[in-house]
This record gives structure tokens, C-alpha cells and sequence, in this order.
């Protein structure tokens, strides 16, 4: 794996734009796989970042913890495949995720959070093992006011295409719409393939195939484990998994260019500069049971 993401021209120009291959990035306790953003894809529809967390075992006592930190403009999306995350955020917010789970944040005109974990968590062996991604909010919704959703993983539709095992997480597909809460067409979906297991993707103006795991072919064209293959717009697409697989698929309307910087996105330089300045003076609200570490802001 590189220390920066590499972006390669397809050797097929009819079904993939551009092969995506991570970047480590280190948080501190452990390292993410980052697709988004990199040189070439700043996003992805209204998707403008793009996590792939774990899988990751620790030890007792080490794990995730991630202090107060602040955003703005953005809504993130938290999934998780195994273990668990404390979520907490200065709505007063106090959550965990679990596997299945879906936490929607909503930023808009500003918010802070912090990810730990549950003493009863961190006192034992433990794993992690999910995505983290950022919606990009249209212009009209940047400033909106901060929220906080959480859907079970009972509220998430799931379902039988041919072989694969569907989750339909945001928006629309294969006959199922998803519960989440969008903001612009968004679509986004996790998939299981078994060898040979085959699935037409559901179209959308842009969309992004990552391979979590296992080795698929898409129109041909083979993506190797924790690739990411930005598709042709207008393409039927359809994968084919060459052992068991899986996959996530994100996509949607494209909404226009955003700045980002650290923590913040927005589609005004001047926004972003005023919430760095609003963090470098502490005038963020504080998060309740953890008001007393933040990560300051990067030089």
C-alpha cells in the first residue's frame, strides 16, 4: 500500500474513468485506507471523502480515540462491519454504533463530536472494522442547523439480487429506498458476492465501486481489494466477483465543487476560514462529557 493514493487509466475506457488505489492515514491509535479525496477524484457525486477503517484488533486499554474535533457544511456518515464506536457531539449526543447501524451527523452551520469507546469496550481485546464517509450538503443546506440521526440495522433494507446480498444504505435501488436521510441524490450500497456471484449496478450520474475485500472484475476490467474504480458516466455496469467479495457503491447528483480544509468543506474559502479562526479561539459549542481534550487545529 503507497503512503499517497495512486490514480491509473484503466486499461478498458468503457466502464471505469479511473483505479484508485489508498493512502494510509494515521489518526493516531490506528491507520484508515483514504480513497477520497485524492489527485484526479475530489468527489464522487455529493460524496467527498471516503474511510476505510480497520479491520483492526487491539489490545485491552488501545483502541479508537479520537477527540473533540469540529465540522461544518458536511454530514458523515459512519457504517460499521464489526466492533463499536462511542459517538458523542455537542447536541448532547451520546450513541453507539454498532455493526448494521447507520450514524448520520449533520454539521450544517457547525458542530463537534469525538469517537471513543465504551470503558466496558476498551477494557478487553477488541476489533474495528467500517467506513466513514462525508456528504458534501448543497449550497442552500451548507448553514442549516446540526443534527443527529442514528437507523438500526433492522431500519436498513436488505435483499437477495441473484447471488448477492444487498444493503441498501442511502437512496434508491433494486426496488428498495433506504430510510437515511439525503439531502441530494445520493446513493449509496454494500454488497456480498460469493465466487462467480455476479450484480448489475444501479445507475446514477457518478458513481464509485470499492472493493472491501475479495477480487472483482467490473465489464471485465479486474479491481483488486481496497481499489477504488470511479465509473464512465451513462455506462451499464455490471461486477462479477472472481472469489467471495465485497463491495460498497457510492454515487449520486453531482453538486458542484467544494473546498477542503483539515475537518471543514464548504463551498466558500472565506467559510472555511472563519471556522478555523471560530476553533483556534474555541468558540465551537464543547461536547457534554467531554469538554476537556480537543484536537487543535493543524498548522
Amino acid at each position: 500500500m503507497s503512503s499517497d493514493s495512486e490514480v491509473k487509466q484503466p486499461t478498458s475506457p468503457h466502464a471505469v474513468e479511473l483505479l484508485i488505489s489508498p493512502r494510509d492515514t494515521d489518526l493516531g491509535e490506528f491507520s484508515v485506507r483514504r480513497l477520497l479525496p485524492t489527485v484526479g477524484c475530489k468527489r464522487v457525486g455529493p460524496w467527498v471523502f471516503f474511510d476505510h477503517m480497520g479491520p483492526a484488533e487491539f489490545a485491552a486499554g488501545e483502541g479508537v480515540n479520537v477527540r473533540p474535533h469540529p465540522h461544518i457544511n458536511l454530514a458523515t456518515v459512519t457504517y460499521l462491519f464489526d466492533g463499536e464506536i462511542l459517538h458523542r457531539d455537542s447536541l448532547g449526543t451520546e450513541f453507539a454504533i454498532h455493526p448494521g447501524d447507520i450514524n448520520l451527523m449533520v454539521a450544517g452551520s457547525g458542530i463537534v463530536h469525538s469517537e471513543r469507546e465504551r470503558p466496558e469496550v476498551n477494557q478487553q481485546p477488541h476489533s474495528l472494522h467500517g467506513l466513514q464517509l462525508w456528504l458534501a450538503l448543497p449550497v442552500e443546506q451548507e448553514e442549516i442547523a446540526p443534527a443527529f440521526y442514528h437507523y438500526a440495522a433492522s431500519e436498513i433494507p436488505e435483499l437477495a439480487v441473484g447471488t448477492a446480498n444487498v444493503r441498501v444504505m442511502m437512496g434508491s435501488a433494486y426496488g428498495q429506498t433506504s430510510p437515511v436521510l439525503t439531502f441530494a441524490e445520493t446513493l449509496y450500497l454494500e454488497a456480498q458476492l460469493p465466487a462467480n456471484g455476479e450484480l448489475d449496478l444501479p445507475n446514477a450520474e457518478q458513481r464509485a465501486l470499492y472493493v472491501l475485500s475479495g477480487e472483482v472484475e467490473l465489464n471485465g476490467q479486474a479491481i483488486a481489494q481496497h481499489q477504488m474504480a470511479i465509473l464512465t458516466t451513462d455506462t451499464d455496469a455490471k461486477v462479477v466477483a472472481k472469489q467471495t467479495s465485497r463491495i460498497a457503491l457510492i454515487g449520486g447528483e453531482d453538486i458542484g465543487p467544494r473546498f477542503i480544509d483539515w475537518n471543514f468543506v464548504s463551498s466558500r474559502k472565506e467559510r472555511i476560514e472563519q471556522a478555523r479562526q471560530d476553533w483556534r479561539e474555541q468558540r465551537f459549542d464543547k461536547v457534554p462529557n467531554d469538554e476537556v481534550e480537543f484536537i487543535p487545529l493543524p498548522d
